[in-house]
């Protein structure tokens, strides 16, 4: 396997694929990276396929051109952290583990805020009115 950015790429993919593995590279990033290093555009080489002076060129472009990994990671909660000392709105969505981005609260939301936690009272009254 290649190692690039501290991160093991998968081999049998093709590069712009490949490279996408790493956290910080999409679809653009990858196929951008790829043209830099002179691979081929209309159909890139796997990256087991590539030599080795190939695989240094892109490794170095990643390192010296694009955030990436760790030290995206860091910058991502750092603003986060920032968001939150402030107390910004954002940040207290953030805080709360609630939906930052305007979403509806009542349903939905679930990946956020976890799994249901059954409440006392909430619900159809049953019995009462005759």
């Amino acid at each position: 396997m290649v190692r690039i950015a501290g991160v093991d790429v998968p081999d049998r993919k093709r590069a712009h694929v490949a490279l996408r593995s790493i956290y910080g590279i999409g679809p653009k990033l990858a196929a951008e990276i790829c043209e830099k290093a002179d691979l081929d555009t209309d159909m890139p080489p796997r990256m087991n396929e590539l030599s080795e002076a190939q695989v240094n060129r892109i490794r170095e472009l990643v390192d010296r051109e694009y955030i990436s990994e760790g030290d995206l990671r860091r910058e991502v909660n750092q603003n986060i952290r920032r968001l939150m000392d402030i107390g910004s709105y954002r940040g207290l969505r953030h805080r709360r583990n609630l939906p930052v981005g305007g979403q509806r609260t009542r349903t939905n939301a679930r990946t956020r805020k976890g799994p249901r936690r059954t409440v006392a009272g909430r619900g159809r009254r049953t019995g009462g009115k005759k």
